[in-house]
């Protein structure tokens, strides 16, 4: 870790509605920070972004993950320390969410509806990205 610089990994995991068909994106609720957002998570030691990012996904929503494109990589101080999280676009597989201490719930939502319940403003450019991706937008 360069400088002390927080490095971490994630996922915008996305699904078709088995309602009816369209694209929703899944967000975690973090109770310990009462936010909603993409599931990440800070990298094991001389573990890499690709690896921790599908770990991270499975651990935080029970969902295997189809990798993706990758999307734009954030830079932000969190708690007075810069951090860095690379992101993926991944496609949920197979999975079963199971409330946790760390996540306690989990929505699927339209795109837009993703955007307005995201807690970080950053956050909400990795939905366009996504769907820049996907050739959607």
């Amino acid at each position: 870790m360069a400088d002390g610089m927080i490095q971490a990994a994630g996922c915008v995991l996305w699904r078709r509605s088995p309602v009816d068909g369209e694209l929703e994106i899944c967000l975690v609720h973090r109770p310990k920070y009462d936010d909603w957002s993409h599931p990440k998570g800070k990298l094991k030691r001389g573990e890499d972004a690709l690896t921790g990012a599908l770990r991270e996904v499975e651990e935080e929503t029970g969902y295997a993950a189809v990798l993706g494109a990758v999307l734009p990589t954030l830079r932000y101080l969190a708690g007075g320390r810069p951090k860095e999280v690379r992101y993926w676009a991944a496609e949920a597989a197979d999975g079963h969410f199971t409330p946790s201490r760390e996540v306690d719930r989990v929505l699927w939502l339209s795109p837009t509806a993703a955007r307005l319940r995201l807690t970080q403003p950053r956050d909400r450019d990795l939905v366009d990205a996504l769907l820049s991706a996907l050739h959607l937008a």
